[in-house]
């Protein structure tokens, strides 16, 4: 792949790149790594508050959920269906969607997804009905699962890799994990001061601006050559990871040897085993394998996933910890994440030039090993107010740092070295492994509060199931760091390019 130098005119990285008009490479007249300027830095800020929204709605509802039950009379069995409905259609159509933005074009996808996301949020708000409401949840699940990988690749398909990229994916990963932080929040303020249906409403003045504003300023991104659709490989690879959510959700709920949580886990392991088998037959696969066993696409994603599902589950324990052991309002509880917010935004920021100035690997290992640590230290959480306080503000505040510096590594592994062809492909596994990863990391540390405290909920049988699941947490994350350093070798830039 040619990359422009400095002493000549910025060329597009790849030749396809040219041919859809997709702006690969430097914005014209400015130097790689010169900050983006004009439209482009639009281009930028439209897409960042799409993206941001989308983080606030993956949480926002998390506090809402009681108050929802009593509004529209959900049984309490049937009340983990507001989030299983969104979590199903956010993560099991990820990876069709991203594949689809590159076949169709990615600023129909984006924008198209936006309409709907804007529609079914309104519908949401508006529901006077359980079935209503859980229709709305599964529109503003495919949405997103529509708009996240679309605009990661219309993000990754404006900047050249190096630093502008990375900058952009800093402050990207930033507000993303910032938003879901903020959703937390968020969700408790509305519904203690105005109502639940306003956590759906914030979203459509948002999408309305977004809509409006995104035409005018976005290029459209799609390869030159379209693909013909691989129907059997996004079939069974929907219906995989369909079945893995509801078999983690389910896990979560009622425990890992529930009949539900077995049959969806054995579903979803058949039809991933079928989609593989597919892949290697079909003429134009969905995913093409050799771009899949790629070390920097295979193993960033693996590390993306223990990311995302330790940071957020972590905010599922603590939530726990603060309102059944310490006796926290939901609000209280909310607002104790602001700090944990600042770190994520303080470490989305730092990243890029810690990056620059070191190397991608690097950035992953010390961040990993960070957020190990301080998560770790919450493992000396006491049942006194005042103590864990002073011990959970700053380790959540450095934890959100060093988890932020993966999540930014991450990003930047996983969509490096590949033609713009492959750009929805790889923010579409990336998205994937996120929305994955914050739909099996709660389930996952649910399971295992559970086991420990073996049904009782007083506030000490919580606060040693909360202990247990997050040492499992930082072991989890050392794992992570225990593989980006055994298997994401720098390589030359040569190789990478």
């Amino acid at each position: 792949m040619s990359t422009p130098t400095r002493n000549r005119r910025p060329r597009p990285a790849h030749p396809q790149a040219a041919a859809s008009g997709s702006p690969e490479g430097s914005p014209e007249g400015a130097p790689e790594g010169a900050p983006p300027a004009g439209r482009t830095r639009l281009v930028l800020a439209v897409l960042l508050v799409a993206q941001f929204m989308l983080a606030v709605d993956f949480s926002i509802l998390n506090v809402a959920l009681p108050a929802i039950g009593e509004g529209l009379g959900f049984s309490l069995a049937n009340l983990q269906w507001i989030a299983t409905a969104f979590a199903l259609s956010a993560a099991g159509f990820t990876l069709f969607f991203g594949r689809i933005g590159d076949l169709i074009g990615r600023k129909r996808i984006f924008i198209g997804s936006l309409v709907l996301l804007g529609l079914a949020s309104l519908a949401g708000g508006l529901a006077t009905s359980p079935e209503v409401l859980l229709a709305a949840r599964v529109a503003q699940g495919l949405a997103t699962a529509a708009a996240t990988p679309a605009g990661l690749s219309l993000l990754t398909t404006s900047f050249p890799e190096g630093p502008l990229r990375q900058k952009a994916l800093g402050i990207n990963g930033a507000l993303m994990s910032a938003g879901f932080t903020t959703g937390a929040i968020l969700g408790g303020v509305l519904t203690d001061l105005l109502s639940w249906r306003w956590a759906f409403f914030i979203n459509v003045p948002v999408a309305l601006a977004v809509v409006l504003i995104a035409p005018a300023v976005i290029r459209e991104s799609a390869p030159a050559d379209r693909p013909r659709l691989d129907l059997p490989g996004a079939l069974t690879v929907t219906l995989g990871l369909l079945g893995l959510v509801y078999g983690l959700t389910q896990a979560g709920e009622y425990g890992w040897t529930h009949p539900h949580a077995l049959l969806g886990l054995a579903a979803g392991v058949l039809f991933l085993a079928a989609f593989f088998a597919v892949e290697r037959k079909v003429a134009e696969p969905l995913v093409p394998l050799p771009t899949l066993a790629r070390s920097n696409v295979a193993w960033g994603n693996v590390l993306g996933l223990l990311a995302f599902v330790t940071e957020t589950s972590l905010v599922y324990l603590l939530t726990l910890y603060l309102q059944k052991t310490l006796g926290f309002t939901p609000l209280e509880a909310g607002v104790s994440f602001g700090v944990l917010g600042i770190g994520t935004v303080a470490g989305g920021l730092l990243a890029p030039r810690l990056v620059a100035r070191t190397s991608t690997l690097t950035v992953l290992v010390a961040g990993g090993t960070v957020q190990a640590a301080f998560t770790a230290a919450l493992l000396f959480l006491s049942t006194t107010t005042g103590p864990s306080l002073a011990l959970l503000l700053p380790a959540t505040f450095f934890g959100g740092i060093g988890n932020m510096l993966v999540i930014v590594g991450f990003m930047i592994t996983a969509t490096t070295g590949l033609p713009d062809r492959e750009q929805g492909l790889a923010t579409g596994l990336a998205s994937m492994s996120q929305q994955v990863g914050i739909t099996m990391g709660t389930p996952i540390m649910s399971a295992i509060v559970t086991a420990t405290t073996s049904g009782a909920a007083t506030p000490s049988a919580i606060h040693e199931g909360v202990r247990t699941a997050i040492a499992v947490n930082a072991a989890l994350v050392l794992l992570g760091v225990a593989l980006a350093a055994a298997f994401l070798r720098p390589r030359p830039t040569r190789e990478a390019a």
